[in-house]
C-alpha cells in the first residue's frame, strides 16, 4: 500500500515511522527542501500547484492524506476526484473555517463558546456588545499555535482587532474561563468503526501545547468520547481526529477540531497498544482498527526553540527522545520527549521524572500542584 501524504513536516514524519510495520510506503508531497520527513519516505519538492509533480504524485499514491488542515482545499477537492483521499473533503472543508466548525458543533448539540461571525470591522463593534468582555477576535481560515488571534480586554484592543478584521473574515469567540484543557483523539475506519483513545489533559504557554498527560479515568472521558464520535458520524470520517476542548465547570466546550494526527497524542506509542499514527494508516488504507487498549499512564513534553542535552533526557527512568532534525529556532517544535509510567512507580517518582523533563526543556515553571493532581489521580 502507497501512502502518499501532502506535507512533510514532523506529523508526516510519524506517520512515515509507523509505515514499515503495516506493509505501507509513503510518499510526501512537500514544497521545503529541508522537510524533515523527506528521508523516511520518497519526497516530491514542488509546490502545490506544480502540475507534473501532482501528476506523479498521484499516479504514484493509492491513497492521499495531509498532515495540516492548512493545506490548499481545492487540491484537496481535486485529489478526492481521482484518488482516494482521507479524512474527507467535508472534515477539511469545517476545520479551515472557524466558523463553519462552530455552526456544525451547535447542529450536532456539541458545546462551544459563544461565538459571532466577523467579516468586516464595521461588524466587528456590534458582535462585541453581544458578547462582551473579554473575547478572542480569530482569522476563520488558517491560524494556529497563537496565530492570527487578537485578544479584546477593553475598548482599548478595539483598533489592534479592526485591523485584524479588515484584513481577513474573522469569528469573535467569548473567553471561556475553563478549568483546564483537555483533548480527545479518535480513530474511524472506513467501515465505521471507531476506537477513542484516552483523554489528554494539556498545558499551554503563549498559544503553544507545552505538555500533555493522558487521564485513564478522567472524568470527561465519556462526554468527550460522545462529542467525537458524533463528529466523525456526521462526517462519515476516516482517519484520526483531534478535539481540542474547554473544561468549564464540568461542562465541555470544543475550542478547535484538526482533521489529522495532533500533538496531543504524541504520548500514544507508549500509553496506548497502537498509536495514533498507526491508527491514521490503518484507517485510511481501508483496514480494521484493532480494539484500543491502555498501556500505560504516561506524559508528554514538547521541545520548543532549542534541543535539550540527550544525555540529560536518557537519564530520566522511562523518557524517550524524539529529535525531529528541524533547525532550531524560537517558538519551532523541535521534538518532544514521552514519559512512561510504570504501575509500581509512585506518584513522588512519576512527579519527580516530569520535573526533570520540564527541567530539559526549560519549562520547570509549568510543574506545580496541577502536575501532582495528574499524576495522583
Amino acid at each position: 500500500m502507497r501512502i502518499g501524504i501532502l506535507g512533510a513536516g514532523q506529523l508526516a514524519q510519524m506517520m512515515a515511522q509507523a509505515a514499515p510495520e503495516l506493509d505501507c510506503e509513503v510518499g510526501f508531497l512537500a514544497p521545503e527542501t529541508d522537510a524533515c520527513a523527506a528521508p523516511f519516505g520518497r519526497h516530491w519538492c514542488a509546490s502545490f500547484d506544480d502540475k507534473a509533480a501532482l501528476a506523479e504524485f498521484v499516479e504514484w499514491a493509492d491513497v492521499v492524506t495531509y498532515e495540516s488542515e492548512n493545506v490548499p482545499l481545492e487540491l484537496v477537492e481535486q485529489l478526492a476526484v481521482t484518488v482516494p483521499t482521507y479524512p474527507p473533503v467535508a472534515a477539511l472543508r469545517a476545520a479551515r473555517d472557524r466558523a463553519a466548525e462552530k455552526q456544525l458543533c451547535a447542529a450536532l448539540n456539541v458545546g462551544t463558546a459563544k461565538f459571532e461571525v466577523v467579516d468586516n470591522p464595521e461588524q466587528l463593534a456590534a458582535s462585541v456588545a453581544k458578547l462582551g468582555f473579554p473575547a478572542i477576535l480569530k482569522t476563520r481560515r488558517e491560524g494556529y499555535d497563537g496565530k492570527g488571534q487578537v485578544w479584546l480586554r477593553s475598548v482599548d484592543d478595539l483598533a489592534a482587532a479592526a485591523q485584524q478584521a479588515a484584513s481577513a473574515a474573522c469569528v469573535l469567540e467569548a473567553v471561556v474561563p475553563f478549568d483546564r484543557e483537555i483533548s480527545v483523539i479518535a480513530a474511524r475506519a472506513r467501515d465505521g468503526q471507531i476506537e477513542c483513545f484516552a483523554v489528554s489533559e494539556n498545558i499551554h504557554r503563549e498559544g503553544i501545547l507545552r505538555l500533555s498527560v493522558n487521564r485513564r479515568e478522567d472524568r470527561q472521558q465519556r462526554a468527550a468520547h460522545s462529542y467525537i464520535t458524533a463528529l466523525m458520524v456526521e462526517l462519515d470520517y476516516v482517519g484520526v481526529l483531534a478535539l481540542e476542548l474547554f473544561d468549564v465547570g464540568g461542562q465541555l466546550r470544543v475550542n478547535e477540531m484538526a482533521p489529522r494526527v495532533h500533538n496531543t497524542g504524541h504520548w500514544t506509542p507508549v500509553g496506548a497498544n497502537y498509536s495514533q499514527f498507526t491508527a491514521h494508516l490503518l484507517a485510511v488504507s481501508g483496514r480494521p482498527l484493532p480494539p484500543l487498549q491502555w498501556r500505560s499512564d504516561c506524559a508528554m513534553v514538547n521541545i520548543i526553540g532549542a534541543m535539550p542535552a540527550v544525555d540529560a533526557v536518557t537519564a530520566i527512568p522511562g523518557a524517550t527522545l524524539h529529535d525531529y532534525g528541524k533547525t532550531p529556532r524560537a517558538g519551532r517544535k523541535l521534538g518532544h520527549i514521552n514519559l512512561e509510567f510504570s504501575a509500581q512507580m509512585s506518584t513522588a517518582s512519576r512527579l519527580a521524572n516530569l520535573l526533570a523533563a520540564l527541567d530539559c526543556v526549560g519549562e520547570t515553571a509549568l510543574a506545580g500542584s496541577l502536575c501532582e493532581q495528574w499524576l495522583a489521580g
